[in-house]
């Protein structure tokens, strides 16, 4: 992500970027998303004619705030959540510029983001990831034969099977699978945000996909590459898997399934959540299997569970059904 360097405005966030980069190890997809909002942020400076982080003040911070929440003609409208986002990396980029005394104040107190929504993870039920996990080894006509499909049982096996999410899979190369292959009590290594590495164990549906890819599914993929890669997942040409693509089969995996709800690879990381603590697991224990830096991140998936205690007491405790019939007659 550049900016415009001719200006102090754009040499500043250009370094505050940098400093995401090198001292805080941000991923690559959250550092485009930065930039993308501090773009925006720098394009409304320079149309009111500010060019240098000094000339800016708490009012210009609130009018920035406002127009965010308040588009003007043809603009879109945002979502709480995203007016969230982008005014957590303008607070950021303020409390960095006043550490480095770019500024002599920390203008970020002047930025009140929006409280966003809480929003429930939608997890698929223990049939629908059975039925997704079958679909993605077939075709509408043909049973599991070719590699491609064999690549699509492993990528969705490590998915419902690790949590992880979809960038830490096609990631993977064959050598991070070896230790959990060879050593059922191994876990898996996994690279997550910020590089954080976190062990997840390798179940054994997921540990037979993926041999079976590796042994029958692989190697005839590996030899339409122009070049030999590590990657564990490979596409039809025999080069990495790359996310979008990992996104476009598991949703017509999902299709074939005849499953109406929206589909991702997402989607089998709050599955798995959901249902260990549907299970029993502790929520301490998800997060860390998730690689959550916050508890609190993870204990949204309880509120969930919450949901569907609920939904079993009513269906299956005899009086909540004698409650349900008696409002019924009331009614």
């Amino acid at each position: 992500m550049t900016f415009v360097a001719s200006d102090a405005l754009g040499r500043e966030v250009s370094a505050y970027v940098d400093h995401l980069r090198v001292e805080r190890g941000l991923s690559a997809n959250t550092l485009a998303a930065y930039g993308r909002d501090l773009q925006r942020y720098g394009a409304w400076l320079r149309s009111r004619g500010v060019d240098d982080p000094q000339a800016i003040t708490g009012d210009t911070l609130e009018a920035y705030a406002t127009s965010l929440r308040s588009p003007g003609p043809g603009e879109p409208i945002l979502a709480p959540a995203s007016i969230a986002r982008m005014l957590a990396a303008v607070r950021g980029l303020h409390r960095f510029w006043a550490i480095e005394h770019v500024t002599t104040d920390d203008l970020a107190r002047y930025v009140t983001p929006p409280k966003a929504t809480r929003r429930l993870p939608k997890a698929l039920s223990v049939d629908e990831v059975q039925r997704l996990i079958a679909a993605a080894g077939a075709d509408s006509d043909s049973p599991l034969t070719t590699s491609s499909q064999l690549c699509d049982v492993a990528l969705t096996e490590l998915l419902y099977g690790t949590g992880a999410r979809i960038s830490e899979i096609v990631a993977l190369d064959v050598d991070d699978l070896e230790r959990a292959l060879s050593d059922p009590t191994m876990g898996l290594r996994l690279i997550g945000k910020g590089d954080k590495e976190r062990l997840v164990p390798l179940g054994s549906y997921a540990r037979a996909a993926v041999e079976a890819w590796l042994v029958r599914g692989r190697p005839a993929l590996a030899g339409r590459a122009v070049r030999a890669t590590p990657a564990l997942l490979l596409n039809e040409r025999g080069g990495r898997l790359t996310r979008q693509s990992a996104f476009n089969r598991i949703r017509a995996a999902a299709m074939r399934a005849g499953i109406a709800a929206e589909v991702s690879p997402h989607s089998l990381r709050h599955s798995y959540a959901t249902h260990l603590l549907d299970g029993g697991a502790d929520v301490r224990v998800v997060q860390e299997l998730l690689g959550h830096a916050s508890v609190t991140t993870t204990q949204i998936y309880t509120l969930v569970t919450v949901d569907h205690l609920r939904d079993v007491y009513q269906e299956a405790h005899p009086r909540a059904r004698d409650a349900d019939r008696h409002r019924a007659r009331v009614d």
